[in-house]
């Protein structure tokens, strides 16, 4: 999963924009279409889309709303249509800010660690005695400390957040380890089973993290 998703058809803004979040160390993913961006979303996530409102094909209206049917990812609008209108229908459609161009990157970027600051200060999830604290990436179960690197926590993350769903496991690779990975696929069963020896009372006949055979793996907590 990538830290923010630039959706912008202009090839130069794009660019500069990305130059300038890698510099601040966010991982980026950028795309120039609606579409091409909604699939990368949903192949991978993001934990921000930056997004244009005029793109070839479905427009970013269009795209905020489909996200928001099935995500609550923050989404900032940058946008050169300025009328009242525009702003009302961005922040309708589900946008958590409507920022107008020319802006400025400095203000942009302040935005940004504003609201990673306060969704990870509120972001806990818990589940079946375990216990998220995305602020500061810790765990726990059943009240004692539980040690986990750094992609257990992402992928126990995952299947928690997606409880009762069976996630395939081309998915959850995508989502945890990402498109530019050089992990092997194996490496998601070899994590999987970290997780249960973590977590599970008999790692060897779990019964948080279930296996869907030939499928993926579906959490029941």
């Amino acid at each position: 999963m990538v830290d923010i998703l630039i959706v912008e058809d202009n090839e130069e803004l794009s660019g500069l924009l990305c130059g300038f979040l890698r510099a601040e160390n966010y991982s980026v993913s950028t795309a120039a279409s609606a579409e091409k961006a909604l699939s990368l979303f949903e192949k991978y996530g993001a934990r921000l889309v930056l997004l244009d409102i005029m793109l070839p094909g479905m427009d970013g209206f269009a795209m905020c709303r489909r996200i928001r049917e099935k995500d609550n990812t923050p989404i900032i609008i940058l946008t050169a249509r300025t009328d009242r209108e525009d702003k009302l229908n961005g922040i309708l459609t589900g946008a958590d800010d409507y920022i107008e161009k020319p802006y400025d990157i400095d203000i942009l970027i302040a935005k940004i660690k504003g609201i990673f600051r306060r969704r990870l200060a509120m972001d806990t999830i818990s589940d079946g005695g375990i216990t998220l604290n995305l602020a500061d990436g810790t765990a726990e179960k059943n009240g004692s400390p539980l040690i986990l690197t750094a992609k257990e926590f992402e992928l126990l993350h995952l299947l928690i957040a997606n409880k009762g769903q069976t996630l395939g496991k081309d998915f959850i690779f995508g989502r945890i380890w990402g498109t530019d990975s050089e992990s092997e696929p194996q490496t998601l069963t070899v994590h999987i089973k970290w997780l249960r020896q973590k977590i599970e009372n008999d790692p060897k006949a779990p019964e948080k993290i279930i296996t869907v055979w030939g499928k993926g793996y579906r959490w029941e907590g």
